[in-house]
């Protein structure tokens, strides 16, 4: 039997920080996605426990002010297109506006660190998130264009199988023919049980 889950990978880090922190005996207070404030210094042991037990769950401290520039960089991004609510503003001002900083300087920091745009970075959380919404199969590829702030579905396709290799409505065809064989695969099973 197989099972889909929805992460929601902010309260999930959010829960993995407190639980972690709260172990060593710690006192913090967590401020934005991804940053904790500490009321006393940790000691390097506390330290070095604490960098350990976040990497057990794939979560790193980051140490350049750079890098984490580009942390922020990423989480504003996902949280624009993963937002339930069309933001009616352009990524790029968006971006810039929440950061505080250019988006010229933003943009150079991020190629430098990430070895890649900012645009190519919202073209993939946006494929993502259209991949996730086709999943689940609720809305029609014209209501996630929109909902994705692309101007047409054909905008939507290019840049789908741009980065896929696929178009969106194969990406849908292949889904639904899995469904079909697991439904079909799960029926059999019951009939020689």
């Amino acid at each position: 039997m197989k099972m889909y889950v929805k992460f929601d990978f902010n309260a999930l880090c959010k829960k993995v920080l407190d639980e972690k922190l709260k172990e060593q005996g710690i006192k913090y207070r967590l401020l934005n996605f991804g940053e904790v404030e500490f009321y006393e210094s940790l000691t390097q042991e506390q330290h070095m426990v604490f960098k350990k037990n976040l990497e057990d769950y794939g979560i790193e401290i980051i140490e350049s002010q750079k890098t984490v520039l580009v942390q922020k960089i990423k989480d504003a991004i996902v949280k624009l297109v993963f937002s339930e609510e069309i933001v009616p503003v352009k990524a790029s001002i968006y971006i810039a506006e929440k950061l505080g900083h250019s988006y010229g300087y933003l943009s150079n920091l991020f190629s430098e660190i990430a070895h890649t745009s900012i645009e190519n970075f919202i073209i993939l959380q946006k494929i993502e998130h259209a991949k996730e919404l086709i999943i689940n199969n609720k809305q029609s590829l014209t209501e996630i264009a929109h909902k994705l702030n692309y101007s047409s579905v054909a905008h939507l396709s290019t840049q789908f199988k741009n980065t896929t290799g696929i178009t969106p409505s194969q990406f849908q065809k292949i889904i639904t023919k899995r469904r079909k064989i697991q439904s079909q695969a799960i029926n059999s099973k019951m009939l020689y049980e």
